[in-house]
């Protein structure tokens, strides 16, 4: 037994020796919880944006498609916020890379300093992949904006497939196509689906025709090759929001659209020469007076044969 005056001084001896341990080496470390949840690394979530501008809101006639038209700068910013209305929804729905593809004319129109930092941009002609360059199968999902209908379609802004100046018709495996369903199966060939697509309404119904689970946006209803009612710029920025949040929350829905290998690809041209030029290599088959066969392995090869057809010229430098 301790004497009484010790055992009331021991409780207070202790403490004072705990207090002089800790403040020598510091706080206890507190030991880890054999419960504790390690905190998981954010989702990655890759989206690709293609962006063609014959489809955007207001667009209906060259003066707003080239830089010599007299309104092209203004339907440039157009187009490029419309993008960027595509590109900050799949980023507040949780994108974590963006890659956005400038796809029309010379391929120099979107406004790149008014993108995210962390976007990346694809530019200019020629490139492999054509309106979807850069894309592979690490991507999650591929999107359009400001997309047109097809050469064949009797209605539609603008309405053309891959050269409104050249090509009548393009078909895979005997079905003619637009170029949002010839990219789309260009992307399922990497396993990608198309989500999402803004454009006319005869784009639209047309692409939704291929894709039904394709959410849309429609930016203006075609009054003919050259006239629309359109939406103002503003507001088809926010239905083009409004559609990609909803595509993007359906993302596990999403099916790649395929087309069935080997690709029997149909080219129709305007005019009787590139077709009789073309069919003097072995491995293209003139069809009639305008259109050519190839029979490609798979996706790529057909996508490979269109960009070279569109963009080859025997007078480029350097």
């Amino acid at each position: 037994m301790f004497p009484r005056t010790l055992r009331c001084l021991l409780p207070m001896l202790v403490l004072t020796s705990l207090a002089v341990i800790v403040s020598a080496t510091g706080r206890p470390k507190t030991q880890p919880s054999a419960h504790t949840t390690p905190t998981a690394a954010p989702a990655k979530l890759k989206i690709y944006i293609s962006v063609d501008m014959e489809g955007i809101a207001g667009v209906v006639t060259s003066d707003q498609l080239g830089p010599t038209g007299f309104e092209y700068e203004r339907f440039r910013r157009f187009m490029t916020n419309e993008a960027l209305a595509a590109v900050q929804e799949a980023r507040d729905s949780g994108a974590t890379e963006i890659v956005v593809s400038d796809s029309h004319g010379n391929g120099q129109n979107l406004l790149i300093d008014l993108f995210p930092k962390d976007v990346r941009i694809v530019r200019s002609w020629p490139r492999r992949g054509g309106m979807m360059a850069g894309l592979d199968s690490t991507f999650d999902a591929a999107m359009y904006v400001g997309y047109h209908a097809s050469t064949t379609n009797p209605r539609g802004v603008r309405a053309h497939t891959f050269s409104s100046a050249h090509l009548a018709r393009v078909g895979l495996n005997g079905n003619a196509v637009t170029e949002g369903e010839f990219n789309a199966a260009y992307a399922g060939s990497f396993n990608v689906p198309v989500i999402f697509a803004s454009g006319d309404d005869a784009a639209m119904a047309e692409l939704k025709s291929r894709l039904p689970n394709l959410e849309t946006a429609e930016t203006k209803k075609s009054l003919g090759f050259h006239s629309a009612e359109t939406l103002t710029p503003e507001a088809s920025c926010e239905k083009i929001s409004a559609g990609v949040k909803t595509a993007l929350t359906h993302l596990h829905d999403a099916k790649p659209y395929t087309v069935k290998p080997p690709i029997t690809l149909e080219i129709a041209f305007k005019n009787y020469t590139p077709a009789e030029a073309l069919s003097f290599l072995h491995s293209i088959q003139r069809v009639d007076a305008h259109t050519i066969r190839f029979v490609a392995k798979d996706m790529p090869e057909a996508q490979d044969f269109i960009d070279f057809l569109d963009h080859y010229n025997p007078d480029m430098t350097p």
